[in-house]
């Protein structure tokens, strides 16, 4: 199967107590080995968002051919977040945005938020929030039912619900979620899934809207491109899912 395949959900920043490092060398062997042509990279792991992007812009610059540039801003310093979204996307070239709730211990929905979404949704910018339900007690920060009111609200920003809610219990909030908002995309990456999770998103979602990730370093590219190889979907599913949706989302010149 020849196509091109882009990974939407990948980390680079030195958490090493989580694996993840910027050994960039031993990324590119993984990708080749996965099959991946292009890796779009965030960096989470540090409260400074300066830091974190300035750490994904350094890493895509030595191989702009193999990585995109993800940025991040976080609600804990509501002061600094436009001039770094500022920053990020017009000095620094970054595709999309990622968010964390985890780290600000508060909803997705919360007004916290809302400067980042206001502007993002004037500037049509895509958003890979993680998004969980039911993985442990108290999981509702990222459940997927929240992001339709986000959705119907900012409806210039394509919202990429990272991990597809994660169980299957959250699997079909995600897909609720897609079905109500033509501009909630699902993304594949998981360490929670059961079998048949990649059918159940392309038939619940459709075709279009669901993005291959993996979660690399946290989780393994290889594993997670089989899941999408050897889903039973149909050939122009998986060439849709494995990375021209991505292409098309981001408008990538790949």
């Amino acid at each position: 199967m020849k196509t091109p395949v882009i990974d939407f959900h990948n980390h680079v920043g030195g958490w090493s107590t989580a694996t993840a490092t910027d050994n960039q060398e031993l990324y590119l062997k993984v990708m080749d080995s996965a099959g991946v042509d292009v890796a779009c990279v965030n960096c989470i792991f540090y409260g400074d968002a300066r830091r974190s992007n300035n750490t994904v812009a350094e890493f895509v610059a030595r191989r702009p051919d193999r990585f995109v540039g993800v940025g991040f801003v976080t609600p804990h310093y509501p002061d600094e977040t436009i001039p770094e979204l500022e920053r990020a996307f017009g000095e620094l070239g970054m595709k999309f945005l990622k968010v964390y709730p985890t780290y600000f211990q508060k909803p997705i929905d919360d007004p916290g938020y809302f400067p980042i979404f206001e502007w993002c949704d004037e500037n049509r910018i895509v958003i890979m929030s993680h998004s969980s339900l039911g993985g442990f007690e108290g999981d509702t920060l990222t459940r997927p039912a929240k992001f339709i009111p986000l959705a119907k609200r900012y409806p210039q920003i394509r919202w990429v619900l990272a991990h597809s809610g994660n169980r299957e219990i959250g699997n079909h909030e995600a897909i609720n979620a897609a079905q109500e908002c033509p501009n909630i995309y699902l993304e594949t990456a998981t360490s929670m899934a059961n079998a048949g999770t990649i059918e159940r998103l392309v038939d619940g979602a459709g075709e279009d809207r669901v993005l291959y990730g993996s979660d690399t370093n946290l989780l393994d590219m290889r594993l997670m491109v089989g899941r999408i190889v050897t889903a039973e979907i149909s050939n122009e599913a998986k060439l849709k899912v494995l990375g021209l949706n991505a292409i098309n989302l981001l408008g990538l010149d790949i």
